[in-house]
Order: structure tokens, then C-alpha cells, then sequence
């Protein structure tokens, strides 16, 4: 069930959860998604702002693949979907609100609930808010944990929309340039 302003209550969000955790192996060339399932990953590319990975998703029926940005000074994920013909979503960009470590060859992120929706020119939407509150009244993550999520999902809606609704504008003023294929 979503929660609706009308609800007055969100503790009754079916889908609350944990902080979903992945794994990203440059050197195995894998990603191991949060329910544990080990992917090959295609290409990954390491430059001094981030990490960049582009993978297919197998007999996924909707997208044929993926490419993300980890990018550690923004705490951000920023992925653009390449969709099966007919299943075309409008939207350009997904971000997501991460943690971002890396140690030796392996990252991981782990998804505090706050994502956005970016049409380039158009807009930018804040998605699972009411999962980042559940996740804060069921204990899963501490309050201040919350406000970090907050605060760095707030940031990241002020200096796309000051860049005309373009996330690639903005990460790139925001001293991580990104190149796509």
C-alpha cells in the first residue's frame, strides 16, 4: 500500500525494508545485486570522480540494459535504462540516494530509499519518501541517517532544476563530468 497525504499514517507502507545493499567487483567484473544474485557486468570504468558500469539484464522484460555512475562526492547513483522496444518509460535519469564505499577493487552502495526521476528540460521528481520514514519509525535507519538522506536528495533537486532539469549539466558544474555510451 502507498501512503497519501490523506492516510495520516505511513507505518503501514507494505513495502518497507532494510537499506538494500550491492556489491560492484571491478576485478571479477560482477555486480551482486541486493537479494544476492551475481550479475556480469560488461564494462566498468574508473575515473577520479567516480565509477561508471554498464551491464545487460538478461530475460529482464522491460529494459535490455542499464549504465550507472557511482559518484562518492555527490552520494549518488545515476543510471540511464535502454528499454526493450514498446516498453519505453519517460524518463531520462534515475538517481539514487547511496552510501558510497569502496575497498581495493570492490564498491558497494547502500540505497537509503530516496530516488529521483529526472525528464531532462522538464522536471525532477522525488520518489519513497514514505519508505525513508517507515525505515526511520520501524528502526531500520537511525534519524540522522535520514537527514543525511534528506539533505543530500535536496541538494541534488536544487542544482539539477538550477540546470535547467539537466542532471548532466549539473554533474558536470559539480566537478563530476560523466561520459555515456
Amino acid at each position: 500500500m502507498a501512503w497519501s497525504p490523506r492516510d495520516g499514517s505511513i507505518a503501514d507502507v507494505a513495502h518497507i525494508h532494510p537499506p538494500k545493499i550491492e556489491y560492484f567487483d571491478l576485478d571479477a567484473k560482477s555486480n551482486t545485486d541486493p537479494k544476492g544474485h551475481l550479475r556480469s557486468v560488461d564494462e566498468y570504468r574508473l575515473t577520479p570522480t567516480g565509477l561508471y558500469m554498464f551491464r545487460p539484464l538478461a530475460g529482464h522484460p522491460k529494459i535490455s540494459h542499464f549504465e550507472s555512475w557511482f559518484l562518492p562526492k555527490l552520494n549518488l547513483r545515476v543510471t540511464r535504462q535502454s528499454w526493450h522496444r514498446g516498453h519505453e518509460l519517460d524518463f531520462d535519469f534515475y538517481v539514487d540516494v547511496v552510501e558510497i564505499t569502496a575497498i581495493g577493487s570492490v564498491w558497494r552502495t547502500i540505497d537509503l530509499y530516496l530516488d529521483l526521476i529526472v525528464r531532462t528540460g522538464q522536471s525532477v521528481t522525488v520518489l519513497d519518501t514514505d519508505e525513508l520514514i517507515a525505515a526511520v519509525q520501524q528502526k531500520l535507519i537511525s534519524a540522522e541517517r535520514a537527514q543525511w538522506a534528506l539533505e543530500t536528495t535536496y541538494s541534488a533537486v536544487s542544482g539539477i532544476s538550477a540546470h535547467g532539469h539537466d542532471v548532466l549539466r549539473w554533474l558536470t558544474y559539480s566537478g563530476c563530468p560523466t561520459t555515456w555510451r
